[in-house]
């Protein structure tokens, strides 16, 4: 075995306590995943409707019984099914056998809409609307009837590219939802395929208020702040392989967070921890232990 060190970096407010440094023992080798329970013994279930707004075939994966419900974005160009093929929803299975919490896994639109290299960048942005729209009017009213429920107490969580859709969607819909885990996180819609290093037109609406870097610093409704003031964000990434370009931006983004008084918990871990599967099943856990 070996420990992996990871400092808490920031830790604001939102009902998060500062920490000092921890220690998260892992398997000194981190094999592919497999595992190590039957998903079969949850109620799992797939939905799928025609939905108006994509004008399309739109289809998500539920898993659990009750209790707090998470939706799970994919990461970059992913599908609904992915978060439990790479053994997601085993990490969070303690929480989900008890019934404290249901996982949503949402089909991803990144091919229709930030990797879509056929339009330019303001249809890009516009079909992503659509899809955050689907979200918004679709899929959170089909979760509250589920569940019976209501309010915006649902987490919001992703990986990579699935990072960047949870916080854009919290920043956005801060009256849908009220906690978002964002894991190796990128926040600007630049890391998606691009065909060339300016191609996105940030003076565009549509593409600006689809980068949180970009419009958060000029965010002053008090609307927004208030509730994005009564959240729970956190911001988790590593140091090691392939996390450059997300810590750079999870720490610029905390900084645009700190300048708008909107409590997080920026929580940086250790030079070994990289940007993979086997690492976020660790921080899912570790966090949803937090939280729930």
């Amino acid at each position: 075995m070996m420990a992996a060190t990871a400092r808490h970096a920031v830790a604001t407010g939102g009902g998060f306590a500062a920490r000092a440094d921890f220690r998260v023992i892992i398997p000194s080798r981190i094999r592919p995943w497999q595992s190590r329970r039957d998903i079969k013994r949850m109620n799992v279930e797939y939905h799928y409707w025609d939905s108006p707004r994509l004008g399309q075939k739109y289809e998500m994966k539920s898993f659990g019984h009750g209790g707090v419900p998470m939706i799970a974005f994919p990461s970059s160009d992913g599908h609904f099914w992915d978060y439990a093929d790479h053994g997601m929803i085993d990490a969070c299975h303690p929480w989900i056998d008890s019934g404290q919490l249901t996982v949503f896994c949402v089909d991803g639109r990144d091919w229709e809409t930030w990797s879509n290299l056929s339009v330019g960048s303001w249809d890009r942005a516009a079909r992503h609307n659509v899809f955050d729209d689907t979200i918004a009017s679709e899929v959170i009213p089909f979760i509250h009837k589920k569940m019976n429920s209501s309010g915006r107490h649902i987490i919001v969580t992703g990986c990579s590219g699935g990072g960047y859709h949870a916080a854009n969607f919290l920043f956005r819909h801060p009256d849908r939802c009220d906690t978002a885990i964002c894991l190796s996180g990128v926040y600007s819609t630049k890391h998606f395929r691009t065909d060339k290093v300016d191609d996105y037109d940030y003076s565009h609406p549509a593409v600006y208020f689809n980068n949180p870097l970009h419009y958060l610093k000029g965010l002053s409704d008090e609307w927004y702040l208030n509730l994005l003031r009564q959240s729970k964000i956190i911001l988790c990434c590593g140091q090691g392989a392939y996390e450059e370009e997300c810590l750079e931006e999870t720490r610029q983004l905390s900084r645009i967070l700190d300048s708008r008084q909107i409590d997080h918990w920026m929580d940086i871990w250790g030079k070994d921890v990289n940007h993979d599967w086997p690492w976020w099943r660790v921080q899912i856990g570790y966090f949803l232990g937090k939280i729930l």
